[in-house]
C-alpha cells in the first residue's frame, strides 16, 4: 500500500521554496533598510515607560472627547453623504450602458481616476490650508474621498444590471430620466445603500487620522495628548476610537448583510 503512494520530493519534503521565500523576504527588508537608512536605534526602556503610562488611563478624560468623537461620526456621515450625492451622476456618466459617447465617457472617468489617487491624508491638509483647522476640513477632505471611491463602484455595478427593462422602457418612448429611475435604479439600489455603508465605514475610521492633521474630530485630541506626552490620555482617546470603529463595523456589516 505504501509503495503506490507518490514519494516526495527534497524540495516538497523540506519546504524549500517556503524557506527560500522567507530568506528572499527578509534580505530585501534588510537591504531596503540599509539603503533608505532606517536606523536600528530603538529605545526599549521609553517603549516600556510609554506602555505603562497607557496602562494607567487618565479616566476623567472621558468626557472631554465626548464630543470630538461625536464630531468625528458627524464628519464621517456628513462627507460619505455629500460624496455619494455627487458621485451619482458621475457614475451614471461613466457607465458604459448609460453613456454611449466613448469619448465622454473616458473623460468623465479619467477625471474619476485623478481624484481617486489622491490619498485621504494629502486631502486633509490640502483642505486645513484652504479652510483652517476644524471639522469643515474634515468633512470637505472625507467629501472628495468618497466621491472617487463611490463613484468607481456605483459605475461598475450599473454596468452588471439586465438591459432588458432599458431596452423595454427605450421602445415604449421612455426618455433617458425615466429609463434611469425606473429601469437602473431599482436593480442597483440595495447595492448603492451596500457600497454607502461600506464608504461611511471606512470614513469613521479615516477621520479619526484626518483630524490628527488638524481636520477636527477626535484625532486632534490624539495629537494634543502625544505632543504634551500625556499617554494616560492617548490611552483614552485610542479606546474611544475603538469603541467607535467596532460599534460602526458591527452595524454597518449587520446592515449589509440584510441588503445582500
Amino acid at each position: 500500500m505504501e509503495s503506490l503512494l507518490p514519494e516526495r520530493q527534497f524540495s516538497q519534503k523540506w519546504h524549500i521554496k517556503g524557506l527560500l521565500t522567507v530568506v528572499l523576504v527578509i534580505l530585501i527588508l534588510f537591504g531596503s533598510g540599509q539603503m533608505t537608512g532606517v536606523s536600528t536605534d530603538f529605545s526599549w526602556d521609553q517603549f516600556w515607560q510609554i506602555l505603562i503610562k497607557m496602562t494607567q488611563p487618565d479616566w476623567s478624560y472621558v468626557s472631554a472627547i465626548v464630543t470630538p468623537i461625536l464630531e468625528t461620526i458627524q464628519m464621517a456621515l456628513v462627507g460619505t453623504l455629500l460624496g455619494t450625492i455627487i458621485a451619482v451622476p458621475f457614475s451614471l456618466l461613466a457607465a458604459r450602458n448609460i453613456m454611449k459617447n466613448a469619448v465622454a465617457r473616458g473623460v468623465i472617468r479619467f477625471f474619476l481616476n485623478l481624484v481617486r489617487a489622491l490619498p485621504d491624508l494629502l486631502l486633509a491638509a490640502l483642505f486645513v490650508a484652504i479652510v483652517g483647522i476644524g471639522p469643515m476640513a474634515g468633512v470637505g477632505a472625507l467629501t472628495v474621498f468618497s466621491f472617487g471611491m463611490i463613484s468607481k463602484l456605483f459605475y461598475e455595478a450599473i454596468e452588471t444590471i439586465d438591459d432588458g427593462p432599458i431596452e423595454a422602457l427605450t421602445a415604449a418612448g421612455a426618455n433617458s430620466i425615466q429609463t434611469i429611475v425606473f429601469a437602473v435604479v431599482p436593480q442597483v439600489f440595495n447595492q448603492f445603500l451596500s457600497y454607502f455603508l461600506y464608504t461611511l465605514e471606512i470614513n469613521v475610521r479615516a477621520s479619526t487620522v484626518l483630524g490628527y492633521l488638524g481636520a477636527g474630530g477626535v484625532g486632534l485630541y490624539l495629537s494634543q495628548t502625544l505632543s504634551l506626552f500625556r499617554y494616560d490620555r492617548t490611552a483614552i482617546v485610542i479606546l474611544a476610537i475603538l469603541v467607535v470603529v467596532i460599534i460602526v463595523d458591527g452595524i454597518s456589516n449587520r446592515l449589509r448583510e440584510a441588503l445582500a
